[in-house]
Parts: C-alpha cells; structure tokens; sequence
C-alpha cells in the first residue's frame, strides 16, 4: 500500500456506491482513496502509519462523499453579500424596505449606486411590486436597483432609468418586458430581458473584486459540505477570468464546473470559434486543472414566481397570463443544434411546462439533424414538467436538475396563486423521475434559496412548505436517493463519475463529515445535521477545529 497522508477512523461511511455499502475506516493517499475497511480501525498489520500520516478520529460521526451542487450562482452570491439585504424575513412591508435604501442613499454621495437584492412581492404586506416612484422617494439623487428574490424581476427608481435611456417610448425587448401603470407610464419593473439596459451602465467590478467574491462565497459554501460547484452563468470575460483565478489560486477550494452563458460562443465573442474541447482544455490549462467546462447555457423561460415562466394554461388566479418563451422555436432549435455540434453539453433553463416542451423539441431537432453522442445535455429547475415531458427527457437522454428547493420556498404560493393545486403538488417531480430512470440531481439556486446539500436533501425526503403542508407527497424520493442526487448522481452530471461521487478505492478524497446518519435520525431533522468538516483531495477546508486529529 503507498504511503497514507489521511487515515479516518471509527467513521459511519456512507459510501453511496452502487451498493450502498457502508464502512469504518478510510485511507487516502495524494488526494485519492487507497483503501476501505468495514471496521472503525484495521487489524494490526493490515494498515502502516508513519508519523506523517494525519489520523482523524470520527468517534463515530457519518463520512459521506463531498457534496455536489450542479447549479448555483456563486459569484453572484459573493456579490450579493456586499449589497442591501430587502428579504421579506427581514423586511415585512414596503416601507421597510424603503426604510433601508433611504439610510443608505444618506450614507452614499450623490450619483453613487444602491443595489439591493431579496424583495417578494408575494410576501410583503402590500403583496406588490416596489415601482420607482417608491424608491424616489427615499432616494432621488442615486441610482437604485432592487432584484427580486427569484432573480427575474428587477426595479429601479428613476434616475437609474435615466442613466440607462429607458423612455416611456421604449419597446419591449424579446424574452422580456418593461412593467407599466394604468396610464401606460413606466413604473421602474423590469422584467427578465428588461432588465439588460440597467445591467450594462452599472459599475464595473474588477476581476480582483469579483476574485474577492468568490473567496466570500466559497467559505460558505465549504461550511455546507460542498468539494464541487457549478457556476450556472458566466456571462462575460471578467466573470470567467475571476473564476480562472480564483481557482488556480485554490482562493476557491473547490472543484469548479462553469456554464459559459451561449451569447459568450456566437461569432464575434469570446469564444465564438471554439469548440467545447478547445474552451474546455484552456480552462483546465488556465486553472491548473481545477476547473471545468460544465455547458453552453441557454434561458427559454423566466421565473413562476414573476409569472414570467412559460406554461400551457394559465396561471391560477391569472388566466390572462400564460407566461413568455425567451426564444422562438426555429431560433432556438439552430441554437442548440449549432453547440450540439460542436461538441457542447447543452444545459437550458425551464421552469414552465411549455419551455420544457420547447427546450425537447430543440434537443430532439439537434440529436436528430447533428448526430447522437453521450451528450448529457440537460433542463434546469425542471419545475412543471408533465408525465409526457418526462417520458420524452429519458427517450431522449436528457438529465434534470431539479430546484427542489421551491417546494419549501414557494409551494405554498404556487397552490394558491401561481398553478393551482393540482399542477403545484407535481412541481419537482422526483419520484416520476426515479421511475424513468432519469439522470438526475438537485440543486440550490444559490442565492435564490440559501446554500446548504441538507437542505435540498431534506425536501425532497419530506416536500414540506413553509406553512408545513406536504406537497405531493407521492412526488417524495427515500433518503438515500437523495443524497445520492447531491453526490454520485452529481458526479455523472458533470461526466466524472469513474473519479467522483462516491467513496470507493481510486476516486477523489472528498469528503463531508455529518454530525448524525441522515439514513437514520428522522427525516424532520435532515436539514439541522451540523457539518463537522470538509476534505478536498484529502485536505480539510471547513472544520478543522471541530473533530479530532492526531
């Protein structure tokens, strides 16, 4: 046996391999595992430590692989950490909110930026829209942007407006629209594709500053057991550097998989003339190695909760509003087909039922016009998918990542005001899913929802709402399946599942070390398991102080 850097011991292994097997003690060596044993501590002779050798003793705490979330928006996250918190937990009306922005813009000069990010309009007391004559109130002389929790609805007051010449003239752009009042005046909404003209005349952040972001974010990340990460949009050339760098420089620890936004591969861009190969090697190259090509990113719909995701009836108490696709067919079939053929995993987002429906129909004109290969290519939130689309997913190969999360968040609201009862109990439909085979995992949305593999774990075990109704209780998936969408199925996700995901001799040392087995402790409790610690290659990231090494 080569020589062993990290010896665990008296561990309750979760192995999560085909298996399921479980195991007592574990040997790494230079970042990989050399050897597993069903005891907490090998016969003599069957194991030879040196004085080098770090020996962890568990005392009994759960090893399980290091978790993966397919699709979050870390940088992001970092970026949001520095701005105005207007999340209803902390703001319950409107003029709590304003309360806010009016003692920043006091603190800020004149002309100086204010963005805040987290205001529902479902939930605060007057259940609307901030519009931009609230926010000139409180602040007249900055700039303001407010991004609504689902990250698809924007306002801004306005001079913001002003700054970025929106008139009342203004058209509509395509996959989005600009929200106006009775008279037809704008009324600072923006919604999805609207929001753009606001995006391009913000500050720019330097790449150090975004670097920085990702240091922020990635300390959290580690503290929730997570070794590998995908950014689900890198939008620009600062975005993907900051996250070259960050990785090179293990500022994030992390194991790094990024979605390159598709405008980012047209003619003309950045990488307008690679083919996925080639823009995969040169993040490898640029990184050392740490990070990935995970896809091409793609939107055909918004957000449910901005009823702007694209649905075949109605919404609920809506019937007017049917939502919007970003694309039209033609366009986003020569899209895909374009990236399919050269070599690209595709991942697209789709909330609604109707932009999953088109998001096959584009998937399917691509495997047929340019070729069938391993593609992997996948749907994003997955969250209104019919029996008949998950039928098509599996005939066609296609994975889902699932934002198991809405049903806690918004599954109330999405029985009463956005789908109905009967569509909202499906929302996530993990169990159909396990069914048909899927490939599949879950996924966080961070900063939609707060980062943490438990807590997706736990809703999809239980699918509680906040007000503690069981949504779709057949919909449910056992505890095991879970953990598995959050690690070995995450690893064939990201087409690593010979060296990732589970904890079997030659794969990667990454590890999670959980203060209870959630294959035991009530499923309730699942999302309150403290994370004792966190190895990459092997190598504690999170928690050192918190178990025992010797």
């Amino acid at each position: 046996m080569s020589k062993i850097d990290l010896f665990i011991k008296n561990a309750n292994v979760l192995t999560l391999d085909s298996q399921n097997r479980r195991a007592g003690s574990v040997a790494v060596s230079d970042g990989k595992i050399i050897g597993i044993w069903a005891e907490g501590e090998p016969a003599k002779g069957e194991i030879n430590l040196s004085v080098q050798t770090s020996v962890v003793d568990l005392q009994g705490a759960t090893l399980i692989p290091g978790f993966i979330d397919t699709h979050n928006h870390i940088l992001m996250y970092g970026e949001l950490k520095e701005q105005l918190d207007c999340s209803p937990s902390l703001h319950k009306s409107i003029q709590d909110v304003l309360a806010v922005v009016g003692t920043k813009a006091k603190e800020l000069p004149d002309g100086e930026w204010i963005k805040g990010f987290g205001y529902d309009d479902t939930l605060i007391i007057e259940k609307r829209h901030l519009t931009c004559e609230d926010l000139d109130q409180v602040a007249p002389h900055n700039p303001v942007i407010i991004t609504h929790i689902s990250g698809h609805v924007a306002t801004v007051n306005s001079l913001a407006l002003q700054i970025a010449g929106i008139r009342n003239d203004i058209s509509d752009p395509p996959g989005g629209h600009f929200g106006r009042d009775e008279k037809g005046q704008l009324n600072g909404v923006l919604y999805d594709h609207a929001m753009e003209p606001i995006t391009n005349v913000l500050p720019k952040r330097t790449v150090g500053d975004l670097v920085q972001s990702i240091r922020n974010a990635a300390q959290d990340y580690v503290a929730q057991g997570i070794t590998t990460n995908t950014d689900a949009a890198i939008s620009g050339k600062d975005d993907f550097e900051a996250h070259i760098q960050a990785a090179k420089k293990s500022i994030n620890p992390m194991r790094t998989q990024l979605m390159i936004m598709h405008h980012l591969l047209n003619d003309g861009e950045i990488f307008g003339q690679y083919s996925a190969a080639q823009l995969n090697q040169e993040i490898q190259e640029k990184s050392g190695g740490r990070a990935k090509l995970d896809s091409a990113k793609l939107f055909q719909d918004g957000s449910i909760q901005a009823f702007t995701g694209a649905l075949r009836e109605p919404y609920y108490q809506n019937p007017d509003i049917t939502g919007e696709l970003i694309h039209q067919q033609e366009v986003l079939n020569k899209l895909v087909l374009d990236l399919h053929q050269r070599g690209f995993r595709i991942a697209t987002h789709g909330n609604g039922d109707r932009a999953i429906g088109s998001i096959l129909e584009a998937y399917s004109y691509a495997l047929t016009n340019g070729g069938q290969r391993d593609h992997r290519h996948r749907i994003e939130h997955v969250q209104t998918a019919t029996p008949k689309d998950i039928a098509m997913m599996q005939k066609l190969g296609v994975a889902a990542s699932f934002f198991i999360n809405h049903v806690y968040y918004w599954g109330d609201r999405h029985r009463q005001i956005f789908l109905g009862p009967e569509r909202a109990k499906r929302i996530s439909p993990l169990h159909e899913a396990v069914d048909a085979n899927l490939l599949f995992t879950l996924h966080s949305d961070c900063p939609v929802t707060p980062i943490s593999p438990l807590f997706s774990v736990w809703a999809a075990v239980n699918r509680f709402t906040k007000d503690g109704y069981v949504l779709g209780a057949d919909q449910r998936i056992d505890v095991e399946k879970a953990l598995k969408s959050m690690t070995s199925y995450g690893a064939k996700m990201n087409f690593d599942e010979d060296v990732s995901g589970s904890i079997e001799i030659g794969k990667n040392a990454d590890f999670a070390v959980l203060e209870a087995d959630p294959t035991t402790v009530n499923p309730v409790e699942i999302k309150d398991i403290s994370i004792l610690a966190t190895y990459i290659d092997g190598r504690p990231v999170y928690g050192q102080g918190k178990i025992r090494t010797t």
